[in-house]
């Protein structure tokens, strides 16, 4: 069943920081689970954070107040990074990681600022290399915590050491890893930016299970997100394809090689437009 995607489209035509990132993941989840119930989710942060907010004293400082939102999700809820079955598609749906209270660190990340908004703490998103993560201005500075490993703050050692194990060696040219500024990989993700990686992961996991339905239905998303993203646009072109939806194949790929002519692919694109042209031609 095709779910309509008027909603997440009139989500994104805001101002990004108008996005509600819960509520667009819930969108997003409605793919693979027709009947979530959006805001019943919704409905249950709130609760959740108004009792969590309850326990807070008026004077509560941000330390305070991360102690208690850690203390609150991890320890009282039970949430968990699920390091088990970590790409289990299940992790990337929120209403899967409310029901079983276990995620990747993007969706942990999600509902920890999600609660963290709601008790007046600025967290911060961040599309850190291989592991998402979350940022807050503290009075010494900037503190990098890790949702999936219980809200465990990130010394500059360990984010550097993050950074080498994704991060091919030379990539960095001559400049040492050791002596890359970190501040260039901390910069605060916007909100279109983290449901691209939140798609990005999606698009990964269907294409390696080899599921072309639910990838169409990622990639739909995605372009929405990223409307400029061309290597979605021929990807999805190709899935249209393979679902023999040869006409809806033909336009995206169409407008691939028009947006693309330098690409490296763009002869055997204009291929698979020829041969669409013709079949499609044959159905009228």
């Amino acid at each position: 069943m095709s779910v309509p995607l008027e909603p997440f489209a009139q989500l994104l035509a805001q101002d990004d920081a108008r996005i509600e990132l819960a509520r667009a993941c819930l969108l997003i989840a409605q793919d693979a689970y027709p009947g979530v119930d959006v805001e019943g989710y919704l409905g249950e942060i709130e609760r959740l954070a108004l009792r969590l907010r309850g326990r807070l004293p008026q004077s509560c400082g941000a330390e305070d107040k991360l102690i208690e939102l850690n203390q609150f999700l991890f320890d009282e809820l039970g949430y968990s990074g699920n390091a088990e079955n970590y790409y289990d598609p299940r992790n990337s749906y929120l209403n899967e990681v409310m029901d079983r209270r276990t995620g990747i660190p993007i969706t942990l990340s999600i509902l920890y600022m999600e609660f963290g908004r709601r008790i007046g703490l600025p967290l911060r998103g961040v599309s850190f290399p291989g592991h998402f993560l979350v940022s807050v201005r503290m009075r010494g500075g900037t503190l990098v915590l890790d949702p999936f490993a219980c809200g465990a703050p990130q010394s500059a050692d360990e984010l550097r050491r993050r950074i080498k194990r994704v991060i091919p060696p030379g990539a960095a040219g001559n400049v040492p890893l050791a002596d890359l500024p970190l501040e260039q990989f901390l910069e605060p993700a916007s909100n279109r930016q983290i449901l691209a990686r939140l798609l990005r992961n999606l698009k990964a996991i269907y294409r390696e299970a080899d599921q072309p339905e639910r990838m169409l239905a990622v990639l739909n998303r995605a372009l929405l997100v990223t409307p400029d993203a061309n290597a979605d646009l021929r990807e999805r072109g190709l899935v249209y394809q393979r679902l023999e939806c040869y006409r809806a194949a033909l336009q995206d790929l169409k407008d691939y090689v028009e947006r693309e002519p330098e690409a490296p692919d763009y002869e055997q694109v204009r291929a698979s437009v020829i041969e669409l042209s013709a079949r499609c031609a044959r159905l009228n």
